[in-house]
């Protein structure tokens, strides 16, 4: 009787444990989920910006390649 009662606790303890690691998992691949969402987030504002940067510089470059061409159409 007495290794009866043993069981059983042994096997609620067991039972209750299983499931606060599972609960545990499922919180963990959550967060993991939102920290991949942020990191997505984060590398598409990045893309966007160096998109925004790579024009401004193609028109910088643009404006200066046009003055250093006038004056040298201007000589000849």
């Amino acid at each position: 009787m007495l290794f009866k009662k043993f069981a059983v606790i042994a096997a609620v303890a067991t039972t209750l444990a299983f499931v606060g690691c599972s609960k545990k998992e499922d919180a963990a691949a959550t967060d993991a989920t939102a920290a991949a969402s942020e990191a997505v987030a984060a590398a598409s504002e990045a893309t966007v910006a160096a998109s925004e940067a790579t024009v401004e510089a193609a028109a910088e470059v643009a404006a200066a390649a046009s003055e250093v061409a006038a004056p040298a159409s201007v000589a000849q």
